[in-house]
């Protein structure tokens, strides 16, 4: 197994490029004239460690290879002082700084993996210098840090040596004109080390989805929180066993688990940094199961193996709390991920069965594939009774109808509460993860009612929508949303800082939400 977390590049920044120094240099390139984030026309980024003639000796190749600043294009050149990379970021809006910067770390990577298959010494090093304009802002690094940060990531498990990586990639950036141009290289290092601190939260929801499930089990999952929190003092992580979850009347969780040999848990992760007495109580719910056949209402075959990563909403969740951690947010967020594992055996749940969730609510079991909801219920409605908090939200692998309506690169968010929903979507958007916002249909809410429990489990009608209008008899009159993950939490191609496999997906988003509640001391 690779080890989780996996180690994201070191970032770093300084005021301006090293003549000695001894990391391998990369240059942004745009493919034609843009607007710099203060308003300026700029024609290319500057270039001063090439010099010009050294760029035209390298012309006559970019050109035949056509090289154009394309966002996604790199060449490495070959200079009298050793090799440089150019790497394309189009017009530099803050998505191509991140496009351009995952696609520079992955050809250095693999150029470095070439040199060890041929076993010939690499002319790479380990670490990266990126020579940046003066004109770059605070939107744009942190994306270009992303991009750096993550699209270099491999998850493989294997007995050979690791491929080579870059550990250390700093930025350098020149200090401009006394114009009001250019941000003080204080900000911009600021925004590099949160860039930092969300990568790494986005790499930990990857690693802890694409581990396999043979490894993966509810328990490992705990272990896995109880590991990650250990550096944050005030970060307080307890895994609550099976009996306990009979005995508070967990019937969702404990229905779903109940095939498997491995017995469910409800991991709960707590920040609640010193001096916050008081304030916001976020509450964030994420969907753990760790591996899913479907149960009795089993899957086909194929694509069951991607069935590891439906605990990528839990993931994302535990990745959150410990990136909300390391930034030291001054609120209080709690974190529940229902674990379970959905198996076929003679003490799995079926369809026709009711089951008593957390509080009393009962569900009619419909398809025994519809699991996530379940665990989920119980989640919610013991955050409402036990925790009171003043927002709530739920993320979740859950269904496929959000993958036929949005796609495989955008989250399905919907929302009792506009002023959530509006904030998770904002949040979203500084990132670099795209959420729409679905409807909760007041047509279809009569169709969750049950004929002989409180709810059905799948009610006829729009499956994504429906399964909301589920979630949201568990939750109460507080403002809640939920985020429907199904397609942007896996991936089967490079895009962006994606990689194939768990993309660690809405990990950001609930940072940057949990930052945007914190309260203003001027408020």
């Amino acid at each position: 197994m690779p080890e989780v977390p996996a180690l994201t590049p070191r970032l770093g920044l300084v005021g301006d490029l090293d003549p000695a120094a001894t990391s391998v240099q990369a240059w942004p390139v745009f493919s034609a004239a843009h607007t710099s984030h203060t308003g300026d026309t700029e024609a290319s980024a500057p270039l001063p460690a090439l010099g010009a003639e050294h760029l035209r000796e390298a012309g006559a190749r970019l050109r035949v290879a056509g090289f154009t600043g394309k966002v996604g294009q790199v060449e490495r050149i070959e200079l009298d002082n050793g090799p440089q990379w150019l790497f394309g970021v189009g017009s530099a809006s803050p998505a191509d700084w991140r496009s351009g910067g995952a696609a520079l770390l992955r050809a250095v990577a693999e150029q470095a993996s070439r040199a060890e298959e041929l076993d010939v010494a690499p002319d790479v090093t380990t670490e990266l210098t990126i020579g940046l304009p003066a004109t770059i802002g605070s939107d744009e690094i942190t994306e270009l840090s992303l991009g750096v940060s993550l699209g270099g990531y491999r998850f493989t498990v294997t007995g050979k040596d690791r491929p080579a990586r870059i550990s250390a990639v700093t930025f350098a950036v020149p200090a401009g004109e006394d114009d009001g141009k250019t941000e003080d290289v204080a900000t911009l290092q600021a925004a590099v080390a949160k860039a930092a601190t969300l990568a790494s939260a986005t790499s930990l929801a990857r690693d802890l989805a694409n581990a396999p499930s043979n490894v993966k089990n509810p328990g490992w999952l705990a272990e896995q929180a109880l590991t990650a929190s250990a550096v944050h003092p005030d970060l307080h992580v307890v895994a609550r066993d099976e009996h306990w979850l009979a005995e508070q009347g967990f019937g969702g969780v404990l229905a779903v688990g109940g095939g498997s040999a491995t017995p469910p848990r409800l991991i709960e992760l707590e920040w609640r940094p010193a001096g916050v007495a008081e304030g916001p109580h976020l509450v964030l719910v994420g969907k753990g199961i760790t591996f899913d056949t479907g149960g009795l209402s089993i899957k086909p075959a194929d694509g069951m193996h991607l069935m590891r990563t439906d605990m990528s909403g839990g993931a994302s969740v535990i990745a959150a709390l410990v990136g909300i951690a390391a930034l030291n947010l001054p609120i209080r967020v709690t974190g529940l991920v229902p674990a379970a594992e959905n198996h076929v055996s003679g003490a799995a749940y079926r369809p026709g069965d009711v089951v008593t969730h957390f509080g009393g609510r009962t569900s009619e079991i419909t398809n025994t594939d519809a699991e996530g909801r379940l665990v989920l219920a119980d989640a919610l409605a013991y955050a409402v009774e036990r925790l009171e908090p003043t927002a709530l939200v739920d993320v979740a692998t859950l269904t496929g109808a959000m993958k036929v309506s949005l796609g495989l690169r955008t989250g399905g968010l919907f929302g009792s509460d506009d002023a959530l929903t509006e904030s998770l979507a904002a949040a979203g958007d500084r990132v670099g993860e795209a959420w729409w916002r679905m409807p909760l249909l007041d047509d279809h809410a009569e169709d969750v009612h049950g004929e002989w429990a409180d709810v059905r489990q799948g009610p006829p009608g729009p499956g994504g929508i429906m399964a909301a209008l589920f979630l949201q008899e568990f939750v109460g009159e507080l403002p809640w949303a939920h985020l429907d993950i199904a397609g942007p939490a896996r991936a089967d191609r490079v895009y962006a800082e994606v990689v194939p496999g768990a993309t660690g997906f809405a990990a950001r988003t609930l940072i940057e939400l949990a930052a945007a509640q914190v309260p203003s001391q001027n408020s």
